[in-house]
């Protein structure tokens, strides 16, 4: 596989299943991290400080990280080395480094700030799933004309490789029961940036309005007299069951869907649903944030009356390389979900349409025979 190295690097490079060393853990290594991770490299991080999205990719397996500055041993068995500090003297140092051990290195382009003219407004961008290619045409042109952009972990991360050398890359990433950066310092990060005359992004991934808290950055915005634009993105809610094969509508099986949060189980202070309705619905039921919670989610269901025999699927990491499913039931698919160690992001779908098979059944013949 190859990809376009990001900004600054020379050319495009064949990286599936090569070791490569990043030698930088923050906003200005993410780009090069999740292109190398797409393009099938092995990588491994080294820094001492490890920003929040490369430590969730650490836990979920996709990369090794080691948090410490980088030691002669780190670039022995090395293919590559990716200098990716954000700091052009520091870099350089990496790179030398890694020459001195006969190793290639190709550095990202620095990033610096300047000021912009005129008022600043804050752009609300959805990414989509994860995929670059699920990111609109317009996403894509607001990323390349920003100042600033605030991006969440789910965010199409190797985009970032279009946006303008100057632009800074401020990372915000929410880990389930993890690292997280609060809503209310979000918030502040865009007034601010906007108000000092910048052109902000905020990356989101999926659609900023479904689950995305696009609303609440929106009004925080407005209120201190941001202009806002919102681009719409593609829902993993949408994209997570048809990458997987699966239609949330068929004619034949349902005439609708319910997207919710599980988030809050049944029986939380904090949950909202009526899971009676929900289970007598008729129409597929997306789950969304809710890979701790599904255990309760099931039963409550099945206590209110839908079939434990009904059809049920979980995907994670949806349009990533790393995406991946598992089916069942809804009486088994909690349990299915926690033996495939499936952790977020991921969502399950429930319902009649996640047994669909893209084969028809056969028809039994009405003609008569002939003899």
């Amino acid at each position: 596989m190859q990809i376009q190295p990001p900004s600054g690097f020379s050319a495009s490079l064949e990286l599936d299943g090569l070791p490569v060393l990043v030698c930088g853990g923050g906003p200005a290594a993410l780009s090069a991290i999740r292109q190398l991770l797409d393009a099938g490299a092995v990588v491994t991080v080294v820094a001492s400080e490890i920003g929040a999205t490369v430590a969730d990719l650490a836990a979920r397996g996709l990369l090794i990280m080691r948090r410490r500055p980088p030691a002669p041993d780190d670039f022995r068995g090395a293919a590559l080395v990716v200098p990716a500090t954000g700091l052009p003297e520091r870099d350089q140092m990496i790179a030398a480094a890694a020459r001195d051990h006969g190793v290639p290195a190709v550095s990202p382009a620095p990033a610096t700030i300047e000021q912009s003219a005129g008022a600043g407004s804050v752009i609300l961008v959805g990414g989509g799933p994860g995929d670059p290619g699920l990111l609109t045409v317009a996403g894509l042109e607001a990323i390349k004309e920003a100042d600033v952009i605030v991006c969440d972990r789910l965010a199409p991360l190797s985009a970032l490789q279009y946006a303008r050398p100057e632009a800074v890359i401020i990372e915000v990433a929410k880990i389930p029961r993890g690292t997280s950066t609060s809503q209310e310092r979000i918030n502040e990060i865009l007034v601010d940036h906007a108000s000092a005359g910048k052109i902000v992004v905020r990356l989101k991934g999926g659609d900023p309005f479904v689950f995305g808290r696009g609303g609440e950055e929106w009004q925080a915005c407005a209120a201190a007299g941001i202009l806002v634009t919102v681009i719409p993105g593609v829902s993993s809610a949408l994209a997570g069951p048809a990458l997987a094969g699966v239609p949330l509508t068929h004619r034949e099986l349902t005439q609708g869907f319910t997207v919710i949060s599980g988030h809050s189980p049944p029986g939380d202070p904090g949950s909202t649903l009526n899971w009676q309705a929900l289970a007598s619905a008729n129409t597929t039921l997306v789950i969304m944030m809710g890979v701790a919670t599904l255990p309760a989610i099931t039963a409550e269901l099945i206590k209110h009356g839908l079939a434990a025999d009904t059809p049920a699927m979980t995907v994670a990491d949806a349009a990533m390389p790393s995406q991946r499913a598992v089916r069942g039931t809804v009486a088994d698919i909690a349990a299915l979900t926690q033996e495939a160690d499936i952790k977020p992001p991921a969502i399950t779908v429930i319902g009649a349409v996640a047994g669909f098979s893209p084969t028809p059944p056969a028809r039994e013949s009405t003609e008569p025979p002939t003899s």
